[in-house]
């Protein structure tokens, strides 16, 4: 039987799907992750840019959230160290309006399971609210990300670092003043911790 991340790699359930939105695009799953990564980013799903990369957050949100996590683009793509799981391993599409259409539910309900259980990171970022809904069962990312004491310090729930929240980041000075300095020591700290 091939490895999960493989048969991931292979996935084309939304084929149909894709086919029917306004960019008419086939699947391509980026997968990042590798078993015994000490850190998790749970994300939404991969943008265009993504899809054509084939590498995770290769646009401005990927430069803001390594900037709030405090580390470089080579620690941020180092798979032994950080895997990125988004609620959908491809890119949706965009609607009629060019608009991201939401990550598929069948992805999560088919592989967020089997990849869960690989994975035993120490720490975990929430990024957005479809990861929020999933792992915490919130529905609203403003409440979920007030409360991050709650989870911290292993779990942080984070607003999307898209340019789109930057309205959001300037409402809620907090999130910068008090969240991202302990978000990233416990990023620092858990990279420093040796692998057991």
């Amino acid at each position: 039987m091939p490895a999960v991340t493989d048969q991931i790699a292979a996935c084309r359930l939304c084929r149909d799907r894709f086919a029917a939105t306004a960019t008419r695009h086939a699947p391509r799953p980026v997968v990042w992750f590798r078993p015994g990564a000490r850190i998790l980013i749970a994300g939404q799903a991969p943008g265009m840019r993504v899809h054509e990369s084939g590498r995770p957050f290769t646009d401005r949100s990927g430069e803001r959230l390594r900037d709030w996590m405090g580390v470089d683009e080579a620690t941020f793509y180092d798979r032994n160290r950080i895997a990125i799981v988004p609620m959908a391993f491809c890119f949706p599409g965009y609607d009629a309006k060019g608009s991201d259409l939401p990550p598929p539910p069948i992805c999560a309900e088919t592989w967020r399971s089997e990849v869960m259980a690989l994975l035993q990171p120490r720490l975990t970022l929430l990024v957005g609210g479809h990861a929020i809904r999933w792992h915490l069962g919130r529905q609203s990312v403003t409440p979920a990300v007030e409360a991050w004491r709650d989870h911290a310090p292993t779990v942080f729930p984070l607003p999307h670092p898209s340019w789109r929240n930057t309205g959001w980041l300037r409402r809620n000075p907090w999130f910068e003043q008090q969240l991202l300095p302990e978000l990233r020591q416990a990023v620092a700290d858990c990279l420093a911790a040796e692998h057991p």
